[in-house]
């Protein structure tokens, strides 16, 4: 973290990555992209690119498509069949993304874990730290490659990978609850928590994977609502938003 400043929008963290989920680029209950709320996230994230945050995002694609709900159907699909499709549903967010940040004039370069060169480069690890460097916003699709994987995972090996100060993730609630707060109104929002309260209560925001990746590497976890404007800012300042996870405190 950065000392304090004046500023209370000043960035608090110099290497971020987000975590959009497939949701985040539709209506939530339908299926697909829409372009209000992918232009939406770009909005946001122009002005975090123009204060010298180094930016990447990893996006999810459960908006298209979601390899788990396929694999359910095991007699007609192999799991990993399903898992890499979708997979390829994150690289449509992904360029969706990718148009709308650059019609608002953020630099941004595509990066994908499975190869497709005419469309996007391969993830590799110095280059993408080179466009961070640059000022350029990196879009990371395609989860890891592998199946069997959540792209919450990815995120966290991403973090790891890239050095991130945090990873944020960005979700339709505001943190971390005792239970599903749509189903029991009482739920409680947690502000703090540690890696190893996360994964004992089966708080199943993110998945126990990603938890433990980001504890061994000790990347601290943000978990906030973005559809508040403008809490994609306040939560890269530091603002007390959201549920933030981390060793100790």
């Amino acid at each position: 973290m950065e000392e304090a400043s004046n500023d209370p929008l000043k960035p608090a963290y110099k290497r971020v990555i987000l975590k959009l989920s497939g949701e985040a680029f539709g209506h939530q209950g339908k299926s697909g992209i829409n372009v209000d709320e992918t232009v939406g996230i770009a909005r946001q994230v122009v002005r975090l690119a123009r204060s010298g945050v180094e930016l990447a995002i990893v996006v999810g694609g459960g908006n298209i498509l979601r390899g788990s709900a396929f694999s359910a159907h095991g007699q007609v699909m192999k799991e990993s069949t399903a898992h890499h499709m979708g997979m390829l549903a994150t690289v449509l967010n992904g360029l969706a993304l990718q148009a709308a940040l650059e019609s608002v004039g953020v630099d941004t370069r595509l990066q994908v874990a499975i190869r497709m060169d005419n469309i996007a480069e391969p993830y590799i690890l110095r280059r993408a730290i080179r466009h961070l460097e640059k000022g350029r916003v990196v879009i990371l699709a395609g989860g890891t490659g592998t199946p069997f994987v959540t792209t919450d995972t990815a995120a966290a090996f991403r973090a790891r990978d890239l050095e991130a100060d945090v990873l944020l993730k960005a979700t339709r609630v505001d943190g971390v609850y005792s239970e599903d707060p749509e189903g029991n109104p009482h739920a409680i929002l947690y502000d703090r928590l540690t890696y190893n309260d996360m994964i004992r209560r089966d708080l199943r925001v993110m998945d126990t994977q990603a938890i433990s990746t980001c504890r061994e590497g000790k990347v601290p976890i943000l978990i906030f609502n973005f559809k508040r404007q403008g809490n994609i800012e306040r939560a890269i300042a530091g603002h007390a938003i959201g549920t933030l996870v981390k060793e100790s405190f």
